[in-house]
């Protein structure tokens, strides 16, 4: 099932794809840094190290109930949990049901306390502020930001013809030619991409750029190759390894390095978001006094030096996913705290180029810079996308957010595509689409891709025209269902998370490994540092020797790649196959007044009709409802509610207008949390109907995604009654007309109110179809719903066993950090495996800071950030339908910077603090 993720939510079946088992007769206890929510795991915590830590695996797991003294930050609380003869032959059930027990009754007491410290500060301040101030003041001092989100100014595109006269006079197979730059551009142009862009003019770089990482005497050499002869180039190339000049190698070496110094100037002065630059020659092997591997002048390192000393850029993140090593770039910023360097690439413990000991996991920096250098080496070919989206998804984006960059430089090199003959793995050209997007929503979007490596050009033409479509934003393409990342990659991230952990608090939730043998990693390279003993690696001394003229191909690749041409037609049906989707819409909405004569009859209720009306307004005053497809509202059918609701409910809820005022309050009294008046009916068809229009606008393509701002509410109603504010589950219902109309096989919902869905849950408990993924607040089954059915064990039943995946907060008030966390850990690996068609949100936004009801702390960016990373599923396919939220100034800022990044715009940046113990 879902393979795709590090950190697993518990469930109860023995046999179901998100089970663990015990691995040793030592149970091990440590309260985990979850990040995504210490709560998931009610108690519960896992040693990632004694794990493949993979759905449908058959590996143990150990657990054991964490002390109700915890305190996360004290080290002594690592120690062993030894439990007693008697609470060992306690069944499995039995010791959760007790957890439960005490965690319910320490939570009760904790309640008690504070209700008893608020009273005595109340009388003791006769001027307390009420409630309404409290959260008005609350607000105040989280900044929550009133600007008009900055709509998209654009992308820019470097690209000059020049730059094709660098080329090898003698080996005309040398895999570094002028096609690298000419066909990409040329697929970009049929795909009518460029024509979207602005052109940035190209620029020679100076002298002075040159040297900002290379060295007088380098640049003096390299300049001479513009005078000399063939025989002299030949002669000058041997002393570099796989390194060619000709006359105008100078010439395009400072084109390409002023061309991507000028638009990363053009980013970080706003007058265009982000670019890409297919230039050439490369450039992130060029050491400060030597040339190498295809590279002249290290141009993305000369970019990032140049942006933090000259530019007021305090921090950049270099993301480097060429399949060869960038050693120069690392050797660069080595001890820059101001850069943080991470690089993907092919390995093989040391035996693949370039053949370094300082490419391994455990070069991680020094001085004030360790923990900035990261490196996350490959020792297998054939990694595929599910192994690269895995390291992103555990490794990169959680440290990326932490760190927080003002400006992202990527060194583009794609030979780890499909079919390159270089890299020898099989990333699809779609893959690199879907990296890109996520690294938009760091640094205010600031990102400037550079071209580096890529030796397959159709593949590499495909690759990039697919980035090039994320920096213009257009929907991602859809992702096969993805199978679970392979141990290689498994056993390389769990190394890379042991050597950062120190440095990073997103990396907390990660156990220290112990020196006795029960403690080991059941990887085994993981219990012990690199290097292999058997390793040749390449060393300083073998620099003064010479080099080979001509490129040589092993013979197997000359065999597979250019003879039998074997991935030429899988590459083909790739780009048959994926969809470039781009509706004349980025986004639709409803809204329909007529929603707000659903109200109670006193005042004060927090389920106001002024929660639709201030959100509609919010959209007026940014400019967003002008941007947005207006899509017509309609009552929904009553066939169209007995897709999930039964048909009495439904007649006991028409009959609703024609009761007086008294009978509706008496029947109000039957149910949980709800009030009744004559239009409650009427209003409740209105919000179901026009949220399936909007399903209906995106499902035929006039947008490409939407948001329905509608009350009341659904996420609570049951099949056969309402409750908790609900009377028709608007989003359940969508996605059962989906289904129906449209034949969609994998719909995802993903619910962020801070109450527990329990209706939704309960109609696709026994559906693989849908994936439901629930965040709430639970607190030991004691906040609303009340109900155990939001504990992270209900994990679904029969066919749906494992598509019902519950993250339940148990302690303290979350905000971003532990919400984001929970995005990278949890919610991303398992919704990029499950590949939806389409992702319903039930958005609820009283997990909003201030909100009166959920007590929780997310800001407006926070939730920005989170529907950002969604719309990489479905093809952007990605609907908000309004849920919970009461406090009216963070509903409408929060839904307004959701529907802000659905439009396209940048996510602001946000700033991610150490998450919560718990």
């Amino acid at each position: 099932m879902f393979g795709a993720q590090i950190l697993l939510v518990i469930c109860a079946s023995e046999n179901v794809s998100l089970s663990a088992e015990v691995t040793s007769e030592k149970l091990y206890s440590r309260d985990v840094d979850l990040q995504a929510g210490q709560s998931t795991v009610n108690s519960y915590t896992y040693r990632i190290q004694n794990t493949n830590f993979y759905w449908q695996r058959k590996n143990k797991w150990t657990m054991a109930e964490v002390p109700t003294n915890f305190d996360g930050d004290n080290e002594s609380n690592l120690k062993d949990v030894h439990l007693s003869e008697e609470e060992k032959r306690k069944s499995h059930k039995e010791l959760l049901e007790e957890i439960k027990r005490k965690g319910r009754e320490e939570l009760a007491q904790n309640r008690e306390e504070r209700k008893t410290k608020r009273e005595e500060k109340n009388m003791a301040e006769s001027d307390s502020p009420d409630e309404e101030d409290y959260y008005i003041r609350t607000l105040s001092a989280m900044s929550i930001s009133l600007q008009k989100p900055e709509k998209v100014l654009g992308t820019g595109l470097v690209y000059d013809e020049l730059m094709l006269k660098h080329k090898n006079d003698w080996d005309p197979n040398f895999p570094e030619k002028p096609e690298r730059i000419s066909e990409p551009f040329k697929r970009c142009s049929e795909l009518h991409l460029v024509e979207r862009c602005i052109r940035i003019e190209t620029q020679y770089g100076t002298e002075d750029m040159v040297l900002l990482q290379h060295t007088r005497e380098l640049l003096e050499k390299v300049k001479s190759t513009s005078q000399m002869n063939k025989q002299q180039l030949q002669e000058f190339s041997q002393h570099y390894d796989s390194v060619y000049c000709n006359q105008s190698s100078y010439e395009c070496a400072l084109v390409a390095l002023g061309s991507i110094i000028e638009l990363m100037e053009q980013i970080l002065k706003k007058k265009i978001t982000n670019g890409l630059a297919i230039t050439r020659p490369p450039g992130h092997h060029s050491m400060n006094d030597a040339l190498c591997g295809f590279c002249i002048f290290n141009n993305v390192a000369i970019a990032a030096k140049h942006a933090v000393d000259n530019l007021g850029v305090k921090k950049v993140l270099i993301v480097d996913w060429d399949v060869h090593h960038g050693q120069a770039t690392q050797k660069m910023f080595y001890d820059d705290p101001r850069v943080l360097y991470f690089s993907i690439h092919r390995y093989e413990y040391g035996n693949y180029w370039p053949n370094l000991r300082e490419s391994d996991y455990d070069f991680i920096g020094k001085d004030k810079s360790l923990g900035f250098n990261i490196n996350v080496p490959l020792n297998q070919t054939g990694m595929t996308d599910k192994d690269y989206l895995a390291v992103f998804h555990h490794v990169l984006l959680p440290v990326a957010y932490e760190f927080c960059p003002d400006l992202v430089l990527v060194s583009a090199g794609y030979d780890c595509s499909i079919g390159d003959y270089k890299g020898e793995m099989m990333v699809s050209p779609a893959c690199f689409g879907h990296m890109t997007h996520f690294l938009m929503g760091l640094a205010d979007g600031r990102v400037c891709v550079c071209l580096e490596g890529g030796y397959c050009i159709k593949s590499l033409s495909e690759s990039v025209a697919l980035t090039l479509k994320a920096l213009l934003r257009d929907p991602c393409p859809l992702l096969p269902p993805q199978i679970e990342p392979s141990d290689s990659v498994a056993e390389t991230i769990l190394n890379v998370i042991k050597v950062l952990r120190p440095y990073w608090s997103c990396f907390h939730y990660q156990d220290l490994l112990e020196d006795d043998s029960e403690d080991l990693c059941s990887f085994e390279e993981v219990n012990k540092l690199p290097p292999r003993s058997d390793v040749k690696f390449d060393k300083e001394e073998n620099d003064s020797k010479m080099f080979p003229l001509t490129y040589t191909y092993p013979e197997e690749v000359e065999e597979v790649y250019f003879l039998q041409k074997k991935f030429d037609p899988i590459i083909d049906q790739l780009i048959a196959e994926t969809a470039l989707m781009r509706p004349p819409y980025r986004t639709c909405i409803v809204y329909d007044d007529d929603m707000r004569a659903h109200k109670a009859d006193s005042r004060g209720h927090p389920e106001d009709p002024d929660r639709i009306t201030r959100i509609f307004d919010k959209h007026v005053e940014l400019g967003l409802l002008e941007r947005c497809l207006r899509v017509q509202s309609r009552h929904a059918t009553e066939s169209e509610l007995q897709l999930i609701h039964s048909s009495k409910y439904v007649e006991e809820m028409k009959e609703l207008p024609e009761k007086t005022v008294f009978d509706l309050r008496k029947l109000a009294w039957n149910y949980n949390s709800i009030y009744l008046c004559q239009e409650t009916y009427n209003c409740a068809l209105l919000a179901t109907g026009s949220l399936l229009n909007v399903v209906h606008t995106v499902l035929t393509g006039q947008a490409s995604s939407g948001v329905a701002v509608v009350r009341p509410p659904g996420h609570h109603a049951e099949c056969t009654k309402c409750m908790g504010f609900c009377f028709f589950n608007n989003v359940a219902i969508a996605a059962k007309y989906a289904q129906d109309k449209f034949g969609l096989k994998r719909v995802l919902i993903l619910d962020w109110d801070v109450h527990h869905g329990n209706g939704t849950q309960h109609q696709f408990y026994q559906d693989n179809s849908v994936l439901l993924i629930n965040l709430h607040r639970y607190d030991y089954g004691c906040f609303y719903p009340s109900s155990e059915d939001g504990s992270e064990e209900k994990v679904g039943e029969g066919e749906g066993e494992g598509y019902n995946v519950n993250i339940a907060w148990n302690h303290g008030f979350m905000g971003d950090a532990e919400y984001v966390a929970a995005f990278h850990q949890i919610v991303m690996p398992i919704a990029s495996q499950y590949s939806p068609e389409l992702v319903l949100v039930s958005a609820g936004f009283d997990s909003a800071i201030g909100d009166p009801l959920g007590g929780y702390m997310i800001s407006p960016s926070g939730y920005a950030h989170m529907t950002h990373m969604l719309s990489s599923l479905a093809n952007g396919r990605v609907i908000l339908s309004l849920e919970g939220g009461y406090n009216l100034t963070s509903i409408s800022h929060s839904m307004c910077m959701c529907t802000s990044v659905l439009l396209g715009d940048s996510c602001p940046s946000l700033q991610i603090t150490k998450p919560m113990d718990r």
